[in-house]
């Protein structure tokens, strides 16, 4: 923001644009690291990293609305149809992502 003059929204959409516009139309990813920051890189090593930390962000994101929100939910109505969906549905998400994160 400080380089470039932009406000916080400008630059959010931006890099939005960047990952989901430009990113496909040359085939190349755009991927974050603490080091590089956002860039193209042409490795696939770079890609396979950034999805996998995206991948266990989203495990951890989804293990915790789990187990802070909707458990207690179904503790509380354990007759509540929706709980019981939702509690299924991110269950069965849960354990997709978590084979992901250890087969890397």
């Amino acid at each position: 923001m400080t380089a470039t003059e932009l406000s916080a929204y400008q630059v959010r959409a931006g890099v939005t644009y960047l990952r989901d516009v430009a990113a496909a139309e040359h085939m190349t990813p755009l991927t974050w690291s603490r080091r590089d920051g956002y860039r193209f890189s042409a490795e696939p090593g770079d890609w396979i990293a950034y999805e996998r930390a995206c991948v266990r962000t989203e495990l951890t994101r989804i293990a915790r609305l789990i187990s802070a929100t909707v458990e207690p939910h179904a503790a509380r109505l354990p007759d509540d149809d929706w709980v019981q969906l939702v509690l299924g549905q991110l269950t069965g998400v849960k354990s997709a992502l978590g084979l992901l994160v250890r087969a890397g």
